[in-house]
């Protein structure tokens, strides 16, 4: 019986193109004046990139957007800046209607409710604090970025269960990876794949979900 759902942010509540082609620019036009701005605050963010790759940290992030790197120092900083972006209404969080339905259906319901991306906590509490749909951060029970562990490693999806304080057979991953549904799958959790477009996959929204 499932008790809870950890759920993907982009591609499985969230439009693709809403991080690649408005978050994900947004915070490439900035990375240098915010780093300038605040340099207290990114100096450990900055090191940390400098530990993984020697040089220019500016040009080094620049380029990890561009290749879409899921990087957690890279992560943070993405976050530190969607946040100023955010709170003076540059955009507002996308998330499909069925999706928001759902996990307001689910969270009445009393299922625990948890979010697993590649994208840093604060950027992920962003998307649903700020979203469309309303502010969605009261549904969920906990957030769970690449300090946890890599999406695709098992390890990750254990730890998760660990720190909700379940088995991973109580709880259900949905993601639009095969990789990381796989990896859920590995580490005991039930998954769903979902793919917006119909195509091949276990489900096309939430909608489809039957628990």
């Amino acid at each position: 019986m499932i008790k809870a759902i950890v759920t993907d942010i982009e591609g499985t509540t969230s439009s693709i193109a809403f991080v690649a082609d408005v978050l994900f620019p947004y915070a490439r036009a900035r990375l240098g004046d915010y780093c300038a701005a605040h340099p207290v605050d990114v100096a450990p963010i900055l090191a940390d990139v400098q530990a993984i790759e020697p040089g220019d940290p500016i040009a080094t992030m620049t380029r990890w957007i561009d290749e879409d790197r899921k990087i957690t120092p890279l992560k943070t900083l993405q976050g530190m800046i969607w946040d100023a972006g955010f709170r003076e209404g540059a955009f507002r969080g996308h998330i499909y209607p069925d999706a928001a339905a759902t996990l307001r259906r689910w969270h009445a319901a009393g299922l625990k409710l948890y979010v697993f991306s590649s994208g840093s906590v604060a950027a992920q509490k962003l998307i649903f604090g700020f979203s469309e749909a309303g502010d969605l951060t009261p549904l969920f029970s906990g957030y769970f970025d690449t300090t946890t562990g890599p999406k695709r490693e098992a390890i990750a999806y254990t730890r998760i269960a660990e720190a909700a304080g379940m088995t991973p057979g109580d709880m259900l991953f949905l993601s639009d990876v095969a990789a990381e549904t796989d990896a859920a799958k590995a580490a005991g959790m039930q998954a769903l794949l979902i793919d917006r477009t119909g195509a091949a996959a276990d489900i096309a929204s939430f909608e489809d979900i039957a628990l």
